[in-house]
């Protein structure tokens, strides 16, 4: 009897030994599908990007290039331009690539409390000495090697008199540039500062307080170092001293870095910038390129002055100094305060270079001061340095002198890391630490009229 005979008996040998075929397919091409999976992957990988960079060009073309936005965070934070968050690129020049363009957050706590947006630049995250002045001591660096005034690798040493922020970043980028760094500050600074500037690898000498006028002011030592240095090595080095105070590349920095970035991530939209002098070359630099792109007079320029510098006279009165703060009157020369970073008894050439844009000015003291930074740890989590605290207790002032709604930018300078020993001991001595002493109301606490 054949199959043929038997339809259904057939049917039933077809399927058995079509099965047992594929089995025998596969596993002959078993060893094989890696290989084939990982070919067919990558080429599906292959068109995928030629079909994005296709896309991006036909974009291009017809509008220009197009940044993806956040618009969630843009509705969050109205003003600000989300595309300031896009991830940095690869930083090819290593540590000095890691300079600038740092975030503008908003300080959520004096925001609420004064009912205007009080954004501050997250300075601290600048990546070398994580401070302002890491735009500063690069710039000046940079300025120095284009005018042959220093040669990297060749034992060219940088000399500086600083309160620390700037001999922190001058160090650090000494390093990464070749070069060595000599650092000279005050005595009465916090020993933070000088220990970093050590480990640094940079040579550090504290020095007596003294007036400008003293030779051995702890600037006036610097330049005299930097002159010297060629007949005390004799190597062929050179000795270069960066001048923070009064070189031009300072508010250069800010004017092309600082300024740009507040306006971009801002969108334009910003009623007043706040910030402390020390040098003068952030409020300066800033201000110079913020007043140039409002094209207004309703863009206000403010300075944030502890107790016992004489800028807050000199924009106010036109003067100085008052009777209290002649030379002889104070247990500094500098400022009779313990605010470091900021405040000065002297018009420096990066002032001058902004002061005629400086329309107000704000007094703080130390008490004030010390509660702004504890204020800002509990409510904010940031825990910044005293010239930070004064910026910020200027733009709760600032803010309640513009109108409702407004917006305006301050610095955050340093991390309180470098302030432990000095402006923390006087938080903990006034109590604020252990809360019994915390005042829930932001105006109560800095002692200034709450708003109507």
């Amino acid at each position: 009897m054949s199959l043929s005979d038997h339809p259904k008996a057939y049917s039933s040998a077809a399927l058995a030994l079509a099965f047992a075929a594929g089995i025998a397919v596969t596993l002959g091409f078993k060893d094989f599908y890696p290989d084939l999976e990982t070919t067919y992957q990558r080429k599906r990988r292959e068109l995928k990007r030629a079909a994005k960079a296709d896309s991006a060009r036909r974009n291009s073309l017809l509008w220009g290039p197009v940044a993806l936005e956040d618009h969630e965070a843009h509705l969050a934070l109205p003003g600000l331009d989300p595309s300031t968050y896009a991830a940095p690129p690869v930083a090819a020049n290593g540590i000095e690539d890691c300079i600038g363009n740092t975030p503008l957050i908003p300080i959520q706590s004096l925001s609420r409390a004064t009912g205007r947006t009080i954004l501050a630049k997250a300075e601290f995250m600048n990546g070398a000495g994580n401070s302002p002045k890491d735009r500063v001591a690069l710039n000046m660096i940079r300025e120095a090697e284009a005018q042959g005034l220093l040669t990297p690798h060749q034992g060219d040493t940088i000399y500086e008199g600083t309160v620390g922020s700037t001999g922190i970043s001058l160090a650090t980028l000494a390093r990464a540039k070749g070069y060595k760094a000599h650092i000279f500050m005050p005595d009465d600074q916090s020993h933070e500062k000088s220990n970093l500037l050590l480990h640094l690898g940079a040579t550090v000498e504290r020095v007596t307080v003294a007036p400008i006028t003293d030779p051995n002011h702890f600037v006036n030592l610097a330049r005299r170092r930097a002159a010297e240095h060629a007949d005390t090595y004799k190597d062929g080095s050179k000795g270069f001293f960066a001048n923070q105070f009064e070189s031009q590349a300072n508010w250069q920095a800010h004017f092309n870095g600082t300024g740009p970035e507040i306006w971009r991530q801002t969108g334009g939209t910003i009623d007043a910038f706040v910030a402390g002098a020390g040098t003068g070359g952030t409020i300066s630099g800033v201000a110079r390129y913020l007043k140039e792109e409002a094209k207004t007079n309703t863009l206000k320029i403010v300075l944030a002055d502890p107790h016992g510098s004489g800028l807050y006279n000199k924009v106010k009165y036109g003067v100085m100094y008052s009777p209290t703060e002649k030379e002889g009157t104070r247990r500094r020369q500098q400022v009779d305060s313990i605010v470091e970073g900021i405040g000065i008894n002297r018009v420096t050439a990066n002032f001058e270079a902004g002061y005629d844009l400086i329309d107000d000015a704000v007094k703080v003291t130390d008490d004030q001061a010390c509660r702004m930074a504890r204020w800002l740890v509990e409510n904010d989590g940031i825990f910044a340095g005293s010239s930070t605290a004064v910026n910020c207790v200027a733009a709760v002032v600032t803010a309640m002198s513009l109108p409702e709604g407004s917006q305006l930018v301050t610095i955050l300078c340093d991390s309180g890391t470098r302030h432990v020993s000095k402006l923390y001991k006087h938080v903990k001595e006034l109590g604020l630490e252990s809360g019994d002493e915390t005042v829930p109301n932001l105006f109560k606490a800095l002692g200034i009229p709450e708003p109507k």
